[in-house]
């Protein structure tokens, strides 16, 4: 898999960000192996972003 991921503190806050904006976001999932939460959303050309929870 190839995407742009950003590490982010508040993934809860950035969601609403971009939920708020009218940017679309998957439904957020937690990662099997670090037990920590991430979403994805696509650019303007429709390619994958993730968040990925630091903490």
């Amino acid at each position: 898999m190839r995407h742009l991921a950003f590490g982010v503190q508040d993934l809860d806050q950035w969601v609403d960000y971009l939920n708020q904006r009218q940017v679309e976001t998957e439904p957020v999932r937690v990662d099997e192996f670090t037990d920590r939460r991430f979403t994805f959303f696509n650019d303007p050309d429709g390619l994958p972003i993730e968040l990925y929870a630091l903490q």
